[in-house]
């Protein structure tokens, strides 16, 4: 008759349709039964003449339901799989699924379908409801955070439409809120978002109870996540606990996730017309402030901010200095000495290329260190993408002197050192069509070696000799010929052999003696 698929409230509305004269087709309708579950609830009514006096209470009703059907069950089909009981019910403690039993069945002769097994196991293994518990926790004990989509908004900066996230920090305990929108979901913005929240608080709580994003947590595992180090480094400042709720288990934040983000949508979001996120964030402090803060909470059933008079005073202290966002990463230093850290270059010492270190960068300078945090170095922040921040130190010696070498820089070297100096280097300079700037280098540093006072000496040589090549210069100073006199030139003797003077050469052209 289908009595246990109905209420004892449904049976008593359709006896009570049935004294009322209505059909079967009506009745049916009005309370979406089939016709003939109708139909039989009628005759059982009559056979107990229930029809011709006023109907019994639900109790009795209920109780006249089982004493009629306490031996007997109601109508319904014999499953098709029920002769293969024992074998489901010995595939099943093996744990094989439906499908693989299925298949199973078939080769013993089974007709049936496999929505029809799939039926049979669930009724041999009825589902027991998942119980949950509400944990409610004491003024100041915990927040949870969450971010979810908010949106298009426009970017004045770029001068384009954007995608936006919505964050909020919610206290569990009054359930007051902090609301902010944001163009990202970077390490910094969460860091900075929990920044503005402590302080619109002015309090922190003793935990955070934050979902698995990669801004926060590193390895998410219920057991023992592990925290993004920069997030760790934040937590220690604030003195506040991680705790992130269980992967894939959004309930575990429920206070966040339903009266947060989903109320944030719902009310401030819902028909409003998309706008900036200066403005959005303008307008969502007040709404924090009157609309979700004065509301009667559905939970609490009293007033978020009203209750947070009572949570401030249990909230820790601020620091007494404000949070430096510091982002932490892990990099690999390159083969030209770089880590790349926020689209800039900084340099480390060449022994550690291809090791790991981990990189530090705050507001205004950037830290690296070893695997075991032992700090290396320390660069001024750059100010703009690609540009390369070096202390020469890092780089290997012998690659150092052909990065720093200018013209300018040799000629005011090579002035140092002395006139004949400084002018062999300005005639490589000079020196076209070929670039010689390396010559002059390698010049200099030859000339460190062997000391100023050489090579100036050496250069003079040069010059009074008309070869200043490089190649000259070099043989000089090894040979130890710098320190020689120059040697002197004699004169060239009178010439006496074969001598005739001009009249002799010439007179016979002006008519004086001929030269024989």
């Amino acid at each position: 008759m289908g009595k246990r698929r109905k209420t004892t409230v449904d049976i008593r509305e359709l006896l009570h349709r049935i004294q009322k004269r209505e059909s079967d087709r009506a009745i049916a309708r009005q309370l979406k039964m089939n016709r003939k579950t109708v139909a039989q609830y009628r005759r059982w009514a009559e056979k107990h003449g229930l029809l011709e006096k006023e109907l019994p209470s639900v109790g009795e009703l209920s109780e006249l339901l089982e004493e009629t059907f306490a031996n007997s069950k109601p109508p319904q089909n014999c499953s098709s799989v029920e002769p293969f009981r024992q074998v489901v019910e010995r595939l099943r403690g093996q744990k094989v699924e439906v499908a693989a039993i299925y298949q199973r069945l078939r080769e013993r002769g089974y007709q049936g379908s496999l929505s029809s097994v799939y039926r049979f196991v669930r009724s041999l293994e009825p589902h027991e409801p998942d119980a949950m518990v509400r944990v409610e926790t004491t003024p100041g004990e915990e927040a949870q955070v969450d971010f979810g989509y908010a949106g298009m908004m426009f970017d004045p900066e770029l001068d384009k439409w954007r995608k936006s996230w919505v964050f909020v920090m919610t206290l569990c305990w009054s359930r007051h809120q902090y609301v902010e929108f944001v163009h990202d979901q970077k390490i910094e913005t969460w860091l900075n978002l929990h920044r503005h929240a402590f302080e619109y608080f002015e309090g922190v709580p003793k935990r955070i109870v934050p979902d698995n994003l990669k801004a926060a947590i590193v390895h998410a595992c219920w057991h023992e996540p592990l925290a993004q180090e920069s997030y760790r480094e934040c937590a220690l400042h604030y003195d506040f606990l991680i705790a992130p709720c269980r992967p894939r288990t959004p309930r575990h934040k429920g206070k966040v996730e339903q009266g947060g983000v989903h109320y944030v949508k719902r009310n401030f979001l819902g028909g409003r017309e998309p706008t900036t996120l200066q403005k959005a964030n303008e307008d969502v402090l007040a709404w924090c402030n009157t609309t979700a803060g004065r509301r009667k909470h559905g939970t609490t059933k009293e007033v978020p901010l009203e209750r947070f008079q009572v949570e401030k005073k249990c909230l820790g202290p601020l620091p007494r200095s404000r949070y430096d966002v510091a982002v932490w990463k892990e990099l690999k230093v390159g083969r030209d000495c770089y880590v790349h850290f926020d689209s800039a270059y900084y340099s480390v010492p060449f022994r550690l290329v291809g090791q790991s270190v981990w990189v530090r960068g705050c507001i205004d300078k950037v830290e690296v260190y070893t695997a075991d945090h032992q700090l290396i170095t320390t660069h001024c922040r750059a100010r703009k993408a690609g540009e390369r921040v070096t202390n020469v130190d890092h780089l290997p010696p012998h690659k150092v002197p052909g990065l720093t070498v200018t013209r300018a820089g040799c000629l005011e070297e090579a002035k140092a050192i002395g006139t004949c100096t400084h002018k062999v280097v300005a005639s490589y300079l000079e020196h076209r069509p070929e670039d010689r700037l390396r010559t002059a280098a390698r010049l200099l540093r030859f000339g460190k070696q062997v000391g100023a006072e050489r090579l100036e000496a050496a250069c003079s040589r040069a010059i009074r000799f008309g070869d200043t090549s490089y190649k000259t210069i070099k043989l000089i100073l090894k040979k130890g010929l710098e320190a020689e006199p120059a040697p002197v030139r004699k004169a060239a003797p009178p010439a006496e052999t074969f001598v005739r003077t001009a009249n002799e050469l010439f007179g016979a052209l002006v008519g004086g003696v001929s030269w024989k």
